[in-house]
């Protein structure tokens, strides 16, 4: 009987100790094999890596002239394992200039995986962003009593000129969904947050490098690595050259202070954007530094929505410019001729309904009726057109053959700019009114949108792409602002003409169109004597005060500019959109602007508009 008691405590005994063994086992291949923490413990306490980081390219306009640049800048990085108890944390927040209450909420929110989700305390975390030289000179100085703490030298960008903020955009420290979606960044990186610096991103930020430093037992930096045989050196960004004309653009500015609105223009052989103005603006240095945050808080509170890129963003009836998509779509289908006459009674008057004109010569045909920008001639074709049903058999087929000239001319789609953030505006279908009006429609009911009004939208970078392709006589290369990337070629979408569905016949006409409402019609106060310049106004109806619109191309035979303006209840399209357009090509043909013409663009600097809430 002892025996056997003492047989089965034998048992229980090696039990136990197989058990506590097997236990050590796991919990030393979970430590040692499962995880890294020792290994980055051990690798913390041996090494540093510190990341090197590239400077970002620069930024200059088509004629060289630099737009955006890099300045030295200092990051204070903490790596939490190191810091140690003795650290003197109301020296250190002197030091940097803050308060205890900013050092406590600093360190909790960088080791909160909710708001840094990319949190180690053994690797290096922002603490700080974006120290003056003089903050940098006193923090070095004192660095040796703060463990943990070190460093970063970064670079932030700086602009040499205090003009288009949207169209160049600025850096920010990235959000947790940009890392996210791209294992380049770590919390405290930059990235670009609008216009070409967030479209351009990856060309202009580079590849981080690696130094390896070698530390003793006490944490002192001793040199690098194996003489740094395992360092890797930063690459820096890609510079852009853009199609931007800086004074051009400055100019452009200055024409719309006090105004909401938008100023575009083309190269026409290129597609390239020479000046995207969208005002109200701001000064992108206003986005530099630790008071990005708040300075960018009160420009979206502002009512006059600075932040918004009109340019590309703001969806506006186009008026009396959209007369020429028409009278090119009714030439290619037959619908009229160079000679086709149509009545304007001060308008278009059929069964009672009436769509009003101004004063002017009638019965006429299409030349002089794009030189007069008539109403009534445009209604005419549409009506014509969409009732033509021995041609397209049914309304609603005819109403989509229309839609396809439309999105042939850039409408209705995004152009694909190289800039976030584009509208496509709208060009209505069959569908659309078969769906609005229960099938039960007719083109009397749809007669406004022959004249750019009604349910039609357009961008101003989508006119004044109208305006380049008319220029071209049929084609357009899609709008872009960056003209050259550093050894690299540009997307072939910004190579490619595109072509539209109406003839080249149909622009002749059209051409000759605009050139007589400069000479003679609606946009007589751009002619010129020394270069050719056609023309289209428009008067685009809205709620309050109408929209002043106009674009232009000149020379009209060898075209070296397009150009839209929109000024937003401004009226007539002669009041703003003619003499702003023609002090615009002025300045880019020749180069500078005469006496006479500075003394005009004064004026209209100085013209300010009053807006209300409905305006906005």
């Amino acid at each position: 009987m002892k025996d056997y008691e003492l047989g089965n405590r034998r048992y229980v005994v090696a039990g136990v100790a197989i058990f506590i063994v097997a236990i050590y086992i796991i919990r030393l291949f979970t430590l040692q094999i499962m995880s890294d923490d020792y290994k980055k413990n051990a690798d913390s306490n041996a090494f540093l890596k510190k990341v090197e980081f590239p400077s970002r390219g620069i930024i200059s306009d088509r004629n060289g002239k630099l737009l955006v640049y890099n300045q030295p800048s200092y990051d204070i990085m903490v790596i939490v394992n190191e810091q140690r108890s003795r650290l003197d944390t109301m020296e250190l927040c002197k030091a940097l200039n803050i308060t205890k209450d900013y050092f406590i909420k600093r360190m909790s929110d960088i080791q909160d995986r909710g708001k840094n989700p990319g949190y180690s305390r053994f690797t290096q975390q922002l603490f700080m962003t974006q120290l003056s030289d003089q903050e940098f000179s006193v923090f070095q100085e004192k660095a040796y009593k703060f463990p943990g703490f070190y460093i970063q030298k970064r670079s932030i960008r700086q602009y040499e000129y205090p003009n288009a903020a949207l169209l160049l955009g600025d850096v920010a420290e990235v959000s947790p969904k940009d890392i996210e979606e791209d294992e380049y960044y770590q919390p405290g990186d930059y990235i670009g947050k609008i216009g070409i610096e967030r479209s351009y991103e990856k060309e202009l930020r580079g590849t981080k490098g690696i130094q390896i430093l070698l530390r003793d037992k006490l944490g002192r930096i001793q040199g690098s690595y194996h003489n740094g045989e395992f360092n890797t050196k930063p690459v820096p960004g890609k510079a852009l050259t853009l199609g931007i004309d800086i004074e051009l653009q400055r100019l452009g500015e200055r024409l719309l202070e006090g105004k909401l609105g938008s100023i575009v223009a083309i190269e026409p052989s290129t597609g390239e954007v020479l000046c995207m103005v969208s005002s109200p603006s701001y000064d992108p240095r206003m986005m530099i530094g630790r008071q990005r945050g708040k300075n960018h808080q009160k420009l979206s509170k502002d009512p006059m929505k600075p932040l918004l890129n009109r340019a590309i963003m703001g969806q506006y009836p186009p008026g009396s410019t959209f007369k020429t998509s028409q009278a090119l779509t009714f030439l290619t289908e037959g619908v009229i001729d160079s000679t086709t006459r149509y009545p304007c009674h001060h308008g278009f008057v059929i069964r009672g309904m009436k769509v009003g004109c101004h004063s002017h010569p009638s019965p006429l045909n299409l030349i002089p009726a794009i030189g007069t920008s008539c109403n009534g001639f445009f209604c005419w074709g549409l009506y014509y057109m969409l009732n033509k049903k021995e041609k397209y058999g049914t309304l609603q087929n005819a109403m989509n053959v229309w839609r396809d000239y439309m999105v042939s001319m850039g409408f209705g789609y995004k152009l694909g700019v190289d800039l976030p953030g584009e509208k496509r505006g709208m060009i209505p279908n069959a569908s659309f009114y078969d769906k609005a009006f229960k099938n039960d429609w007719n083109a009397l009911g749809v007669i406004s949108i022959s004249i750019g009004q009604g349910e039609v939208t357009l961008t101003p970078l989508q006119i004044a792409n109208l305006c380049a392709t008319i220029a071209n006589r049929g084609w357009f290369i899609t709008p872009h602002v960056v003209k050259e990337i550093e050894e690299q070629e540009l997307d072939t979408l910004y190579q490619k003409k595109r072509y539209t569905m109406a003839s080249r016949q149909a622009y002749d006409q059209v051409v000759r169109g605009m050139r007589r409402a400069v000479t003679g019609g609606t946009c007589r106060r751009a002619n010129r004597r020394d270069y050719e310049v056609c023309g289209k106004t428009g008067t685009a109806q809205n709620r309050g005060r109408d929209h002043s619109v106009f674009m232009g191309f000149a020379p009209m035979n060898e075209p070296k500019i397009a150009v839209s303006v929109y000024v937003e209840n401004g009226g007539f399209g002669a009041t703003f959109g003619v003499p702003i357009g023609s002090l615009m090509m002025e300045q880019y043909i020749k180069g500078e602007l005469s006496e006479g013409s500075k003394r005009q663009a004064s004026q209209i600097q100085n013209m300010h508009l009053k807006y209300g809430t409905k305006d906005r």
